[in-house]
């Protein structure tokens, strides 16, 4: 049985931002997902937990909005917007009609690029993620699963809790938050994903008025080697032909694996219901 023709579209900025989108012209909505290849894998064991408290910390305010003008940005449009923090990504999505589309790229984009961390507002966070963790720690299911992955993984950052334990979040400092957020948050760890009734070629243009001067990351190595991404050739995302997404274009593996779960995600509307479709994408090995 041949399966739809999808219309699956990619570019590259010229400091690394990579940009997914799949056009789905029978929504009204669309799904955008700024999607970092950094999690708690790329972490210190003194500096457990920080890519899940920066993620937090990028709502307290920007240098453009005050952490209620963020919130209200989305609400005010009917929009939703979210963040989770993995073992090997960091995605903040918001999901809007497709004419507020330019507001969901402005609010996501003002979020990674320009937060304030401001001293009062780490003090303040730090006590709520102490208290989650203290939540979670009364899950029998979460807890369970971390002392598994601990032992599992043990002496590796996979192992690590990725909210970290409160002595590591006890001791998180504003210079802490900003030398990690300056390295993990840089414009080549960046895919941006959307889904829904969108044009690609407008998308593009937004996110290169946002990301364009974007500087890339100095550190490479590790989880982070580059590696080509594949997508399928002459337009029939049912192939099985597969073909490099761009010249030169490279992106690690954590960031092909976030390209393959934003597809999947951001395709999934949440204002008209829309089949789970799941992009093809592989990594040479």
């Amino acid at each position: 049985m041949n399966q739809p023709v999808r219309d699956i579209q990619q570019a590259e900025l010229p400091n690394g931002v990579v940009i997914v989108t799949e056009k789905m012209p029978h929504v009204r909505s669309v799904s955008v997902g700024i999607w970092l290849a950094t999690g708690s894998r790329a972490e210190s064991s003194e500096r457990n937990g920080i890519a899940h408290f920066i993620e937090h910390m990028v709502f307290k305010g920007t240098r453009k909005r005050t952490a209620e003008e963020i919130a209200q940005s989305v609400d005010s449009v009917g929009g939703m917007l979210d963040a989770f923090t993995a073992k090997e990504m960091t995605c903040f999505n918001a999901k809007v009609l497709d004419e507020h589309l330019p507001v969901a790229v402005d609010v996501l984009s003002d979020l990674v690029l320009r937060p304030r961390f401001d001293a009062e507002d780490i003090a303040k966070e730090k006590q709520v993620v102490l208290e989650e963790i203290k939540m979670e720690e009364d899950n029998p299911e979460y807890l369970i699963h971390e002392l598994f992955t601990q032992n599992f993984w043990r002496g590796h950052p996979l192992g690590m809790p990725i909210l970290g334990t409160p002595e590591t979040v006890a001791e998180f400092s504003r210079d802490a938050v900003s030398e990690c957020f300056d390295e993990w948050y840089a414009a080549n760890r960046v895919v941006v994903t959307a889904a829904g009734n969108l044009d690609h070629a407008r998308l593009v243009d937004l996110v290169a008025q946002e990301f364009g001067g974007a500087a890339r990351s100095s550190r490479s190595g590790g989880s982070n080697q580059p590696r080509r991404l594949f997508l399928p050739k002459n337009g029939n995302r049912s192939s099985n032909n597969w073909a490099p997404a761009g010249a030169g274009a490279t992106t690690s593996n954590a960031v092909t694996a976030a390209i393959s779960a934003a597809i999947r995600m951001t395709a999934a509307s949440s204002f008209i219901n829309v089949p789970r479709a799941m992009a093809r994408v592989r990594i040479q090995s």
